[in-house]
């Protein structure tokens, strides 16, 4: 049974570049152990919301973690905080190793290292492909590999929220539905609590404990899955099927 414990929640935040605002007064809320999607096209503000939240880009209004305000808080606290984003486009460090990668996601670590190589073998058992290619550089890997790094260098820190932006991003459809599908199994075992931003709204859906539909920097409905899906306005316009 889902924890409706409060972990993040987000009260008119407002975020931009320079002079150009991109959020208008965003409210979301992640419940403990939930997987919460944002859904919205390209240049939604989408990518802009994950940046606010980690701390990234400049913003105003409140968030607030665990019952506490972060929104003056710099990244690296953010992350201490156990928050951790996986961006757009990998996040990985090309000219490491995929193990050296996963070292440095535990970077905020300090329960010894006998605790981190158990957490790596943990994550080459989940991604098989990342222990087989364990001494390669990172650069040197697929996409789909790329992606599976860069989200197991995220959980190397053990975080309490997972950030995922826009993780399909030019994945191949089988590879992509295998990401999803271990997200959504990390969700159900471990009780990982995840913030995820997609177009691939079919997918997406699936995983989704609640959904909220981000247009041009404002949330124009949210529900469960099962809800927004069931509304054939919202379905047609948004979720594109």
């Amino acid at each position: 049974m889902t924890s409706q414990t409060t972990l993040l929640n987000t009260r008119f935040l407002t975020a931009g570049y320079g002079p150009v605002t991109v959020l208008h007064g965003i409210d979301i809320e992640v419940n403990e152990g939930e997987i919460v999607v944002v859904l919205g096209a390209n240049g939604a503000g989408k990518t802009t919301l994950m940046r606010a939240i980690s701390g990234t880009i400049p913003r105003t209004g409140n968030i607030e973690f665990e019952g506490r305000s972060i929104k003056k808080d710099s990244t690296d606290a953010i992350v201490r905080a156990g928050i951790v984003q996986v961006p757009q486009g990998r996040g990985t460090f090309p000219e490491l190793s995929v193990a050296d990668n996963l070292l440095a996601g535990a970077y905020v670590r300090r329960d010894g290292a006998k605790a981190v190589a158990d957490d790596i073998a943990k994550w080459y058992s989940v991604f098989p492909r990342l222990q087989e290619r364990s001494t390669q550089r990172a650069g040197s890997l697929s996409g789909g590999e790329q992606q599976m790094l860069a989200i197991a260098r995220a959980l190397m820190s053990r975080p309490k929220l997972l950030l995922c932006d826009e993780p399909s991003m030019g994945l191949a459809p089988l590879i992509t539905r295998e990401l999803f599908n271990v997200i959504g199994q990390l969700n159900k075992e471990e009780g990982l609590s995840v913030l995820l931003v997609e177009q691939n709204a079919n997918l997406a859906m699936h995983i989704a404990s609640r959904v909220y539909l981000l247009e041009t920097g404002v949330i124009v409905a949210s529900g469960s899955a099962a809800e927004l899906s069931a509304d054939d306005s919202i379905r047609k316009a948004y979720l594109g099927f």
